[in-house]
């Protein structure tokens, strides 16, 4: 099987490519070869088969063609502009987020008949907007607020279309809030909810702009990887035409996700969080959704963690080594 990944040096991509370098299959069938792109150079994994690294703008013309001329099997589009740099840049966003996806699709359609790839595009839980229920159930329709959302939701109705065609095998998946990102701050305008958790258990001061009663949907990058891997290998016929689904995850406040915090560090830990309000931050996380009810996609196999303690101790196991900073 020959898997492309684009944005494989994100932090979600580096995590899926060391999954599927431990496994050394995908579904049962074993990877024979590697496509990895993203802006700056990947890093080779350590496998004993094919390994292709790229780094490129992968809208700039030409490039989306050379990506997939080696027609890989599965191709995970993780390759994005994230909320906050979208926000502020709008031409950037939409020359990303939008016409890079919409070039890599027709780059698929034109190799034309007997190529048909399983496609697993990221989405977001950005193309929902207020005024929203509470949960948000899977009939709801979307209404993004932001750019991001906005190009994410583009992205979806192009990915259901360019399915009904026949072109590619699409599944779009609208993540949750990754919680807790390990490395450096992103420019994501929800970078907040991971750093007031990754910074404080690392001995550092975290800002925190928003109000303790802001509610949100979070996932951990674990969770994230287990939906790559089973939109991948799902079997198409169960998801019909409705190819996008919200993926499962946890609800819960900024207060809710400071005491979990304390439960398991303490109180010097949290101590680490400066509350700095940031009305621009403010204002796009007004518009975000706090909570839904993914009942397709569970009913479907996908699953999250329980609680937003168990996505804290993943974050302390996988990227701290089970230590805590004193």
């Amino acid at each position: 099987m020959h898997i492309l990944i684009l944005g494989a040096a994100g932090m979600v991509g580096r995590k899926l490519l060391a999954r599927l370098a431990q496994d050394g299959q995908l579904g049962g069938t074993a990877v024979t070869r590697l496509t990895l792109h993203d802006v700056v150079a990947p890093e080779a994994p350590p496998v004993r088969v094919p390994v292709s690294l790229s780094a490129s703008d992968f809208s700039a013309p030409g490039e989306a063609e050379r990506l997939v001329a080696g027609r890989p099997d599965v191709i995970f589009h993780l390759a994005a502009i994230v909320s906050g740099e979208a926000e502020a840049d709008f031409d950037k966003g939409y020359r990303i987020n939008l016409d890079g996806t919409r070039q890599l699709f027709d780059a698929v359609r034109a190799i034309g008949e007997g190529y048909r790839p399983r496609l697993v595009f990221t989405s977001s839980i950005a193309v929902f907007g207020a005024p929203m229920p509470e949960p948000i159930g899977d009939e709801y329709l979307t209404a993004p607020l932001t750019s991001y959302g906005t190009q994410k939701a583009i992205g979806e109705l192009l990915l259901s279309d360019y399915t009904r065609r026949g072109i590619f095998d699409g599944v779009g998946i609208r993540l949750p809030t990754i919680c807790v990102r390990p490395g450096k701050p992103n420019k994501a305008a929800s970078g907040f909810f991971s750093g007031i958790i990754r910074e404080p258990l690392a001995g550092q001061e975290a800002v925190l702009p928003v109000s303790d009663s802001v509610r949100h949907w979070h996932a951990s990058p674990r969770a994230a990887v287990g939906f790559l891997l089973h939109a991948a290998t799902i079997d198409g016929a169960r998801l019909g035409d409705r190819r996008n689904l919200t993926m499962p995850g946890v609800a819960v406040t900024v207060a809710e996700q400071i005491e979990a915090l304390r439960r398991i560090a303490g109180d010097a830990v949290v101590a680490r969080i400066r509350r700095e309000p940031d009305p621009t931050i403010e204002r796009i996380v007004a518009g975000w959704p706090r909570a839904f009810d993914a009942r397709r996609a569970t009913e479907l196999g996908f699953t999250a963690e329980p609680d937003f303690e168990t996505i804290i101790r993943a974050h302390i196991e996988d990227e701290l080594g089970g230590r805590i900073a004193a």
